[in-house]
């Protein structure tokens, strides 16, 4: 085994590999730039080295820092993780020429799978079934539309150095197209510095169905089932199982016999994932799964695959990378009862899933509150959400005898997330897992579109929340009228008709996003949430509730919801403005598109009107909350 190894990744990554390293005794060396610089993945690490600022592009993609790290520290081996360098066949070579263990495949193994026009030729030329498309050379916008036109709309244009959704675009006519390939492209360069794509037939009933493989020096290779991760939005995974729902034992040894198949085209040591459409019009059906890509690494998801199988796939990777053998053969590997992993992420799904930043002043996860459920994460209260990173804040995981059990656990899990200022997809995710068509295992890659406000509105508070929220107010109204120093011009004394000797069927006025709720107070209720001021936050099913008490009066020039104001999330780069001073609008209309994390936002009209400013340009740099636009509603 080995004894040392540096982790080239940060956050719950790191931390995972960590954890297991630790377990096994082997020595952990972290790296981390001046934004982790009290990272919990730095804390935990035996030693930790800075490798640069803030920017990944200085930092965690700087392959000799890494490796000087290493040597630095004594590490015998490094570990990618997933993202950054992971698939980087340079960087692997590297380190392998640096006389360090790289835990990974090959890097010839990771060059050939590592360009999808290039991956699918050779999965083809090896007898792996793959989609129809059009995989070029010829980049021009003319042959591309060309192609496209040939093949058939909907089609869908995928970045062929991709990943994670990035450069992926389905395009629904000929004459959107070409907006939609310029966009693809500008992500692709942005992302991975290469924006190339290939064009694939688009299946009108996706499921993304991806088999976990695991291959050693000896020969070995074997599969570990299959994970279903249909549940997604712009081609990012949102949550992720095993097994997958509906899948017969005839569709499984098809699919997973094509995966080994795959693996072994390329001579694959590792852990790596191998990724397949499934036609899912007819049911999911061994000769309607196709080739899609793999991921040479080890995959976000993976918890899913450890939580059925019962095994540790860090622990399996150290050991390869040791020369050992696998530690099981492919008959000893069973499934046992069913996972589900959501994606806990900070962003805000009623704005069309824009990422959120900033310090957690609230951060309470599942596993504070129930030790059978797994978070995987690398944050914690007064910690921050960086504009440098991606904004997943902790994988939830859950494993039970059976899917409808799983499914009740994790919305138990899922709705018991607390986090403030930064907003969550915690509620978005609980609606989802709640859908009769989630239950019944009835999900494609469209199941978040083709629901829209459905579940990405946040539900108005229930009257319990309501009900608790005026309870609080009326303790701090008790307490403030209780102090002989209480200001005459405070709103607790704006309580028109409130008494805080009154009999609990006394009912007070609290606003919600400008509305008005009035609701009595209990007086057996918890009243021990947080307030400041007069402003009150509540949980309840994953969603914050910001309250105000309403004092009857309004401050001078203080914005009504829905006022029309667009403004930046974060800070980031206009790509596009899609609009005019004057124009009349839709609602849902793309105004402006803003590049931010190595990925394009769109900015969107929020309601019917007219554009009463434009303030953005085409190449700004904008900060966060910056006026871009502002709408005025038609009369």
């Amino acid at each position: 085994m080995l004894k040392s190894v540096l982790i080239a990744n940060r956050g719950e990554i790191a931390r995972r590999v960590i954890r297991t390293a630790k377990r096994l005794g082997v020595r952990t060396v972290a790296v981390y730039s001046d934004a982790d610089a009290k990272s919990l993945h730095v804390r935990e690490a035996d030693d930790a080295v800075h490798i640069g600022p803030a920017a990944a592009k200085e930092s965690y993609l700087r392959g000799e820092k890494i490796i000087a790290a290493a040597k630095q520290t004594g590490a015998e081996a490094i570990h990618p993780g997933y993202g950054f360098l992971s698939e980087n066949a340079d960087f692997a070579q590297a380190v392998m020429d640096a006389g360090l263990i790289w835990i990974g495949p090959h890097p010839d193994s990771i060059r050939a799978m590592g360009l999808k026009d290039a991956a699918k030729k050779l999965m083809a030329e090896a007898g792996v079934p793959t989609t129809p498309g059009y995989l070029g050379e010829d980049q021009s916008e003319e042959r591309l539309q060309k192609e496209a036109d040939a093949i058939g709309y909907p089609v869908l244009i995928k970045a062929v150095a991709g990943g994670g959704g990035k450069g992926m675009r389905k395009v629904e006519k000929k004459g959107e197209f070409k907006a939609a390939l310029q966009s693809a492209k500008r992500e692709a360069a942005a992302a991975f510095g290469d924006d190339r794509v290939l064009l694939e037939t688009y299946v009108q009933r996706p499921r993304h169905i991806e088999v976990q493989v695991f291959g050693d020096t000896h020969g070995q290779v074997v599969h570990l089932f299959e994970r279903d991760c249909s549940l997604q939005r712009r081609h990012q995974k949102v949550i992720e199982e095993a097994p997958a729902p509906g899948m017969s034992e005839d569709a499984r040894k098809a699919v997973t016999d094509a995966a080994v198949l795959a693996a072994r085209a390329v001579n694959y040591v590792g852990a790596g994932t191998i990724e397949f459409i499934a036609d899912a019009s007819e049911g999911l059906r061994g000769d309607r799964i196709w080739f899609m890509e793999m991921n040479t690494r080890l995959q976000v998801e993976h918890p899913v695959t450890e939580e059925i199988t019962g095994q540790d796939l860090v622990e399996w990777q150290l050991r390869v990378a040791s020369g050992e053998k696998l530690p099981l053969k492919q008959e000893e590997l069973r499934i046992n009862g069913h996972a589900i992993e959501a994606r806990l992420y900070a962003e805000d799904p009623s704005t069309g899933f824009l990422p959120s930043i900033g310090r957690l002043e609230i951060c309470a996860l599942p596993d504070a509150i129930d030790e059978d459920v797994r978070v995987d994460t690398a944050v914690e209260q007064s910690g921050e959400v960086s504009p440098h990173y991606d904004p997943m804040i902790a994988k939830v995981i859950v494993h039970a005898a059976d899917r409808a059990a799983a499914t009740a656990k994790l919305a138990d899990a899922m709705g018991s997330v607390a986090v403030w200022p930064v907003r969550t997809n915690a509620g978005f995710v609980c609606r989802c897992l709640e859908e009769a068509a989630f239950a019944a295992g009835d999900v494609d890659t469209a199941f978040i579109g083709a629901r829209g406000d459905t579940l990405t509105a946040v539900p108005r508070p229930s009257n319990d929340v309501l009900s608790t929220a005026a309870t609080v107010f009326h303790e701090a109204s008790a307490a403030a009228a209780s102090r002989t120093q209480t200001s005459q011009t405070s709103p607790w004394t704006q309580l028109i008709g409130f008494r805080s000797n009154l009999p609990a069927s006394t009912r007070v006025g609290v606003l919600w996003k400008g509305e008005r709720f009035e609701a009595e107070i209990d007086e057996g209720a918890d009243a021990s949430w947080s307030l400041e001021g007069d402003t009150l936050v509540a949980f309840e099913n994953g969603e914050a509730y910001e309250f105000t008490l309403d004092s009857g009066e309004r401050a001078e020039g203080e914005a009504a919801a829905g006022d029309g104001a667009i403004l930046s999330p974060m800070p980031g780069k206009i790509v596009t403005v899609a609009t005019k001073a004057g124009a009349k609008v839709k609602k849902g209309d793309a105004l402006v598109v803003l590049e931010a994390m190595k990925m394009e936002h769109t900015l969107t009209a929020p309601f019917d009107g007219v554009v009463a400013e434009l303030k953005a340009n085409t190449g700004d740099q904008v900060s966060e909350g910056v006026l871009l636009a502002k709408l005025e509603k038609q009369a």
